[in-house]
């Protein structure tokens, strides 16, 4: 083990592990320690190693620890962010003291916290509670509450006029135009798509899912702050806004307006530089039709539906606490594909559920096999702490849980490559992101998500560049991903 000398420079390594949301969180994060006067390194520079976590399920906590242990290994001092921190709190700090355990609501005080982690002094770790509790059960009154504020992106920043002060272009950070609340970011992986948090936080009770306990209870982000967020990414070279949160569809009614989504979406697109406006995390049970118009037929808003079904069988997921069963979600998909025939649709399923049947497998596979699903995530149950299904009856053993995920898994794999054939001859929209070479350029089409979905491969004659909109035919595919020929004259679109 390396060791650094007592007079540690203040320079910080900024690890990400999970979701496009802990992502947005360690652009605020790198903000506010660059704004404490931290500089932001490689991990082989760095004197502290700040590690963003994930807690959402075990595979994801191991290897949040694994990144903790290593971090450990390289000298750096380190400390633990994120939702396995806030999750475990003081028993993570217990079971693991080479780091230092953080919690949500030190992400105001960021610098000063790893001020004290560099020197050594180490501060008591959080006891972990439920975060829902911090908030009013009653979602009106939540947001002129402080406390609807404390510990999330949300938290207030410099004032106008400040030092800080992010009317200067280079500044790599903004603040909020809403009441007292602001947000600072700074990114750091650049590229032409982006996340943009839209809120933070989940009222559903599912009975497998501990998110809403570390996470809280969920807060909308007012549409200015949003707004003056998207021009500031725009402005940073962005093309594309995913938006992001533990439940999109919930989004305004926090505010008193639960179709605040739809009136936002319009102005988003419009924004000066973005090409296209992508929402994910699409609740079922809470799809209005309103919303799926609004997605389906606003330019400049991906016709992309991000719908976490879970399972299709009604009695699986009415013991999940969820909505629906095969025959509505079929439904709901009709409903879109009446508005939006090309449209995208990604879902994610629990398999080996406890109690799960045989039956219920067999309604699972119906619906997969005639929902026409661009992109399917199979997971397997496991146990999560605090949960209401943890204490189900009628646990499946984990070799057979492991073997419907491999079942499933394999059907998907063979679904999926079935929807993009049928895409063969479609006209599609394009947004590239990089040269491959050869007049070839990769990039994603309006049912293809960042990271979770397929790519597309676009070859053109004219030379094309990163956040160009381009216009294409679909020739062939491979797999999930496809291949596309750009059209004459088809370059940015809007």
């Amino acid at each position: 083990m390396s060791s650094r000398p007592e007079s540690a420079p203040r320079t910080v390594s900024l690890v990400t592990l999970g979701c496009a949301r802990n992502e947005v969180d360690s652009e605020e994060l790198a903000a506010r320690l660059t704004a404490s006067g931290w500089d932001l390194t490689s991990a082989d520079d760095a004197s502290v190693v700040l590690v963003n976590t994930c807690g959402f399920i075990q595979a994801a906590k191991q290897e949040s620890i694994n990144e903790l242990l290593a971090a450990a290994e390289s000298g750096a001092k380190v400390a633990a962010v994120g939702c396995l921190a806030e999750r475990y709190g003081a028993e993570l700090a217990g079971e693991l003291p080479e780091a230092q355990v953080l919690s949500f609501d030190d992400y105001g005080n960021i610098g000063a916290r790893l001020d004290d982690v560099l020197a050594g002094r180490r501060r008591p770790a959080h006891t972990a509670r439920d975060r829902r509790t911090l908030l009013p059960i009653s979602p009106a009154e939540r947001q002129p509450a402080p406390a609807a504020l404390a510990g999330s992106p949300l938290s207030p920043v410099a004032p106008a006029g400040s030092p800080l002060d992010p009317a200067a272009p280079s500044t790599p950070w903004i603040t909020g135009v809403g009441p007292g609340a602001g947000v600072f970011r700074r990114r750091l992986s650049g590229g032409v798509v982006a996340p943009l948090k839209i809120a933070s936080g989940c009222d559903r009770r599912c009975s497998f899912c501990a998110i809403p306990s570390f996470r809280g209870a969920f807060v909308s982000r007012r549409p200015p702050e949003i707004l003056a967020e998207a021009r500031w990414l725009a402005d940073s070279g962005v093309r594309e806004l995913v938006l992001v949160s533990e439940n999109s569809t919930s989004y305004g009614k926090d505010l008193g307006n639960l179709r605040l989504l739809e009136e936002v979406l319009p102005d988003l697109a419009a924004t000066p530089g973005i090409e296209r406006v992508r929402i994910s995390y699409l609740q079922p049970a809470e799809l209005r039709p309103g919303l799926i118009e609004v997605i389906a037929s606003t330019p400049g808003v991906a016709p992309y539906f991000d719908l976490s079904f879970q399972h299709a069988s009604g009695r699986v997921l009415r013991a999940m606490r969820r909505f629906g069963d095969r025959e509505r979600f079929g439904t709901l998909l009709d409903q879109i594909r009446e508005k939006s025939p090309q449209a995208g649709v990604r879902s994610n399923f629990i398999v080996g559920f406890p109690g799960e049947t045989a039956a219920d497998l067999a309604e699972l596979e119906l619906f997969l096999s005639d929902a026409g699903l661009d992109a399917i995530g199979i997971f397997g149950y496991s146990d999560e702490d605090g949960t209401e299904a943890a204490s189900l009856p009628d646990k499946l053993d984990g070799a057979e849980i492991a073997r419907r995920v491999e079942e499933f898994a394999s059907l998907a794999d063979e679904l999926m490559s079935q929807r993009a054939d049928s895409r063969l001859g479609e006209d599609i929209d394009v947004m590239i992101e990089e040269e491959s070479g050869d007049g070839r350029y990769e990039g994603r089409a309006a049912h293809q998500a960042p990271e979770v979905d397929g790519v597309t491969t676009v070859t053109s004659t004219g030379r094309l560049a990163a956040g160009d909109m381009v216009r294409a035919v679909v020739t062939g595919s491979d797999g999930v991903d496809l291949i596309a020929s750009a059209t004459l004259g088809g370059v940015n679109l809007r």
